[in-house]
């Protein structure tokens, strides 16, 4: 073979792989779906990531409580909130459209574990021992929030601490909260009644009418649900170093790390930061989650 039949080859494999290259990068910044239908009546896609499947071509279908804001819950018909927004900032980021379930928290991790839908996002705890007895049923995303609990009371009560809570007090809890087992941990062993609810603006709406001293609950929550009970305050924070994630079903790992690979780039491209502030307002974005220089 002559030299230059030998370069003009050489030519071409230099444009194919320049060409191949650019092909996954516009992929990976458009963050599209460029599948098929998968085996399992699922979808096929690429950001960076290994390709997944969903349980609907197209569609990330995803189980919440909707009744926990600020993170989700339904007005107007609407889901909203700020898990509602990331999700859908980060589907899209996957090339899908999103799809809520309604589900109960205290059985939600063994809904999705069996395919009910494809993720949970419900302000779900994944540290401590919750997160760990959780990951026996689920995989759980790169976290997204880091929480803290909160005691709230009826604004005329002089409360202002679980240290003045003891027997003939009553506190609310959610059902499957670690608000519920901090509560059992810490205020049941000092007399406390522990009472829970279904849904938490349940355990507020008791509270309001004296039903219960005191709720323990997610501090940004508490903050936005004792808007819509008046007389009621949230008093004192409670740290437990609680940070949230989305649970997936342990044996779809293909499509979790495409969801971690779409949730990086939200956080990157600053979106993330812009639903904080929204829903947040006036609390710094923790570093973690700040947008890439």
């Amino acid at each position: 073979m002559n030299k230059r039949l030998m370069g003009i080859i050489g030519l071409l494999a230099l444009f194919a792989i320049v060409a191949a290259a650019c092909n996954q990068g516009n992929d990976a910044a458009s963050g599209g779906n460029t599948g098929t239908t998968g085996a399992t009546g699922g979808t096929t896609g690429t950001t960076g990531a290994p390709s997944f499947t969903t349980i609907e071509s197209g569609v990330l279908t995803v189980g919440s409580c909707l009744d926990y804001p600020p993170f989700e819950s339904v007005k107007n018909g609407t889901e909203t909130g700020f898990d509602v927004d990331l999700t859908e900032a980060i589907a899209a980021k996957m090339g899908l459209t999103v799809k809520w379930v309604r589900a109960n928290f205290d059985t939600i991790f063994t809904a999705v574990a069996g395919h009910q839908f494809d993720m949970v996002a419900a302000a779900v705890t994944a540290t401590g021992d919750t997160g760990a007895e959780r990951a026996q049923v689920v995989a759980f995303s790169d976290y997204y929030y880091n929480s803290r609990q909160s005691l709230s009371v009826k604004s005329d009560s002089g409360i202002t601490s679980t240290d003045q809570l003891g027997a003939g007090d009553s506190v609310g809890v959610q059902k499957g909260t670690t608000g519920k087992i901090w509560a059992e941990e810490n205020l049941a062993p000092n007399g406390v009644e522990i009472k829970t609810y279904t849904a938490a603006p349940d355990a507020f709406r008791d509270l309001q009418a004296g039903v219960v001293t005191g709720v323990i609950n997610d501090e940004s929550s508490s903050a936005a649900i004792i808007k819509q009970f008046p007389g009621t305050a949230l008093v004192q924070p409670i740290d437990t170093n609680e940070k949230y994630a989305f649970a997936f079903a342990k044996d779809t790992p293909e499509l979790l790390a495409a969801w971690n690979t779409a949730q990086q780039a939200v956080i990157d491209d600053g979106t993330y930061a812009t639903l904080y502030a929204k829903y947040f307002p006036g609390a710094p974005v923790p570093e973690e989650f700040q947008a890439a220089a």
